[in-house]
């Protein structure tokens, strides 16, 4: 147990298990942007992979390869002896099931989607691209060391959804790219309130269009190319059809 409280002692470490316990299974490059965003330690990629390792050591984090990276997922089974031996609490003092605020159902996973990403073949270009044309604005732009963590927003809802501009030197995201690209594919979608009107807004500034505004059941979606390796598409849900007035009885 001292080697898990030696690497408990250091805070960088601590932060590295908080990110990993609000979103597990992240690699080293989305760990250096997330220390950088979430707690202003823009500690180098070898810094964090050295504590990375010594969480390894002691069982803290496991990693498993996919490709040329790791993939880093947290383990508390160290933590459970601490719990047993010193935390945890006598039964009578835990709350009863009727002292309890509801059920798992009730309250919910607490799960919500705060980031999503897009592969990009040259992130500066990419910035251009989704903020002067599309319209994203920059959230975060932090240096980690040959790349860059960028994230961005939709200026209707700033604190939502983060868009990452994630570079795609990942031979096998390159490979799952390029065949998204060759069938058609697009890579991710955005919500718009009028698709012809946002349509004919990006041909004006040039944007190149695989497929126009089509109407697919209930939605309206047209599929253009980001300039960075990326087909995207844009689509509008219909408005719900209003009832049409009830018909004249027959004479």
């Amino acid at each position: 147990m001292a080697d898990v409280f030696r690497a408990l002692s250091d805070p960088t470490r601590r932060a590295i298990l908080d990110e990993l316990s609000a979103r597990d299974g992240q690699t080293l490059f989305e760990l250096c942007g997330r220390l950088a965003t979430n707690h202003d330690l823009t500690s180098s990629r070898q810094a964090v992979s050295q504590h990375l390792e010594v969480l390894q050591d002691v069982g803290l984090v496991r990693a498993r390869r996919d490709g040329r990276y790791k993939i880093h997922h947290l383990d508390t089974a160290p933590l459970e002896p601490l719990v047993g031996r010193w935390l945890d609490r006598p039964a009578a003092t835990r709350p009863t099931a009727a002292e309890d605020t509801g059920t798992s159902e009730e309250k919910g996973s607490g799960l919500r989607i705060a980031l999503m990403s897009v592969l990009v073949d040259d992130q500066q270009k990419a910035v251009r691209f989704y903020t002067e044309v599309l319209g994203f604005r920059v959230k975060h732009d932090v240096p980690v060391g040959e790349a860059r963590w960028i994230t961005l927003v939709s200026p209707a809802d700033p604190d939502g959804t983060e868009l990452v501009l994630e570079t795609s030197d990942l031979p096998a995201a390159e490979a799952y790219r390029d065949a998204l690209v060759a069938d058609g594919i697009p890579f991710t979608s955005f919500a718009v309130d009028d698709v012809d009107a946002e349509h004919r807004r990006l041909r004006a500034l040039g944007v190149h269009f695989t497929q126009p505004p089509t109407v697919m059941g209930d939605t309206t979606t047209a599929v253009l190319d980001d300039t960075c390796g990326n087909l995207v598409q844009i689509h509008q849900w219909a408005p719900p059809a209003e009832p049409g007035p009830a018909p004249s009885p027959t004479p």
